[in-house]
């Protein structure tokens, strides 16, 4: 039951951060210092970029950089941080589903160890009991030697007896 609810809870979240990070967006290139900072992002990511772009198209590289026009710029930006917190968010829930699934094992994990320790705990158990009971059949067996009634006790060896009758030799 907790599992579909959480991936539901994982889509949603998913699906409602788009608008927000749309909203973000809107906001970011509105405010003035906000919208300078943005815009000396957005310059810093196009060289980087273009610089890319040219290495691996094999072009000139130390030819100067036009940078963006402002409004190419705050668009450039605002994208960008959108897709930073979109990725973020998509991020953030695929960790917390992998924590989740790793403290569900871990306790599947931790029942099976304890289930392994309950079993040995009880195959010892039945091999003390075994032994105990070994031991009162040596006694049995000593009584009955004492007393006289060995053929009665015999069990070992009405046992190798039936053996040795089984096998022709």
């Amino acid at each position: 039951m907790v599992l579909p609810v959480v991936k539901l809870g994982t889509l949603a979240l998913k699906t409602l951060s788009k608008p927000v990070a749309a909203k973000l967006k809107q906001q970011a290139a509105i405010h003035p210092r906000f919208r300078q900072f943005i815009v000396s992002i957005a310059q810093a990511n196009h060289r980087i970029t273009t610089r890319m772009q040219r290495r691996i198209y094999g072009h000139a590289t130390g030819g100067e950089i036009r940078p963006l026009n402002e409004e190419k710029a705050v668009q450039a930006a605002v994208d960008l941080i959108g897709e930073i917190f979109i990725f973020t968010v998509a991020g953030a829930a695929v960790i917390f589903e992998v924590q989740r699934s790793a403290r569900s094992e871990a306790r599947k994990e931790e029942i099976r160890k304890q289930e392994l320790e309950a079993l040995r705990q009880r195959d010892e158990g039945l091999a003390r009991e075994l032994e105990l009971l070994r031991q009162k059949i040596e006694e049995l067996e000593q009584l009955a030697k004492q007393r006289g009634l060995s053929g009665i006790f015999s069990f070992k060896h009405a046992t190798a007896d039936e053996a040795k009758l089984a096998k022709p030799a």
